[in-house]
């Protein structure tokens, strides 16, 4: 992992340079020929530009924060400040893209006052030309170093080059015609930047908040655990991100109680070392052991599987049978967040049940996954 970071931040970082300089380079250069022949699209996909440039900014400060250490006040790293970033530069765009709004739709109430120029389509051309060279660029780096900004960023290249021609074709039509295509193109490229600002704000608010993991993650996990030597089952699989390269997950995992302790522990030692060391994923495994030589509490178990698991994807799991005055039934109940019952609601028909099954007292925990 740490060879990776280091191969991977020098290499992120010169790419989202190299993406701050050409598109801090346009937005000067299509800003400053816009206000001087007041052509307003001109002037949009200049912005438009700028707001990419803070993306670039945005990639270069997440390479830059991967090499900073965790600390103590930070023990699970700083990688979660990129969505911090992500999200003012979210704000930043979407404040921007509402002036540009005015001001094309003051262009075209007010009739502008426009002039035609070679300079303005050597600038647009010049863009485009860039901006198809950013796109080789970027995909290229995002292949090699596994990057989705770099990703993201090479397919807003392209949005690039037809922004950049929509803003061409508006300055044609408008010379052409008395139609105000000028300020027509403004508002197209302005809401094109509302999309893109858009899209930075809530995937960035997504993470921060606690996306779910990729199921392709979840799955490799999942066979990894049940390959283990002597895994009956495994449960409870929570999944915690904390930025690109930094997860924690835990999970209970089934063995049979007669196993010795020191060979459970050694199974799950193993299975945390290989999920880190084929996933990067830091695993802390709990051991529920199940007594497969109590035939009374395994056919009741199944009794109550039969009876609590059905459509709604409920799952029975950690199941106990503890013995006394009152013989009491242990287990939890996995709920699938899209099942429509409370958790009052699917306890209480668990209960009922297990009641249906015998002289048990039920006591039945539901997690929600």
């Amino acid at each position: 992992m740490n060879k990776e970071k280091k191969k991977r931040a020098p290499g992120g970082a010169a790419a989202s340079a190299v993406g701050i300089a050409c598109n801090l380079a346009l937005a000067a250069a299509k800003i400053t020929v816009g206000a001087l022949f007041g052509l307003v699209s001109v002037m949009a996909d200049g912005f438009n530009n700028l707001s990419d440039c803070g993306s670039s900014v945005v990639s270069l400060v997440s390479f830059r924060v991967a090499d900073k250490p965790a600390d103590k006040e930070h023990p699970y790293g700083h990688r979660r400040a990129e969505y911090i970033a992500a999200m003012i530069t979210g704000l930043l765009v979407l404040f921007l893209a509402v002036e540009l709004l005015r001001e094309s739709v003051d262009t075209i109430v007010s009739g502008g006052d426009a002039h035609n120029s070679w300079i303005v389509y050597l600038v647009l051309g010049i863009s485009v030309a860039v901006k198809a060279g950013m796109f080789v660029f970027y995909r290229a780096a995002a292949k090699r170093l596994g990057s989705d900004a770099l990703k993201a960023a090479a397919t807003d290249s392209v949005c690039d080059c037809a922004a950049t021609a929509a803003a061409a074709l508006g300055i044609v039509i408008m010379q052409l015609t008395d139609f105000p295509a000028d300020g027509w193109a403004g508002i197209l490229v302005a809401l094109f930047i509302v999309w893109q600002g858009a899209k930075i704000l809530l995937e960035a608010s997504s993470k921060l908040l606690g996306q779910a993991p990729d199921e392709e993650l979840i799955d490799r996990m999942k066979a990894i655990i049940h390959a283990g030597e002597g895994v009956l089952g495994m449960h409870d699989l929570l999944v915690y991100g904390y930025g690109k390269g930094v997860t924690f997950a835990t999970v209970h995992i089934e063995m049979d109680a007669a196993t010795p302790a020191l060979k459970s522990h050694a199974v799950l030692d193993a299975i945390e070392h290989r999920v880190k060391d084929e996933l990067n994923v830091t695993l802390t495994a709990h051991l529920d052991p199940v007594d497969l030589a109590d035939e009374q509490a395994r056919e009741l178990e199944k009794k109550v599987r039969e009876a609590v698991e059905g459509a709604d994807g409920l799952e029975v799991h950690d199941f106990r049978l503890i013995r006394g005055a009152e013989d009491k039934v242990v287990f939890d109940v996995g709920a699938p967040y899209s099942c429509p019952k409370t958790d009052a609601q699917i306890r209480e028909e668990a209960e009922d049940k297990v009641k249906a099954l015998g002289s048990y007292v039920p006591v039945v925990t539901i997690d929600r996954r």
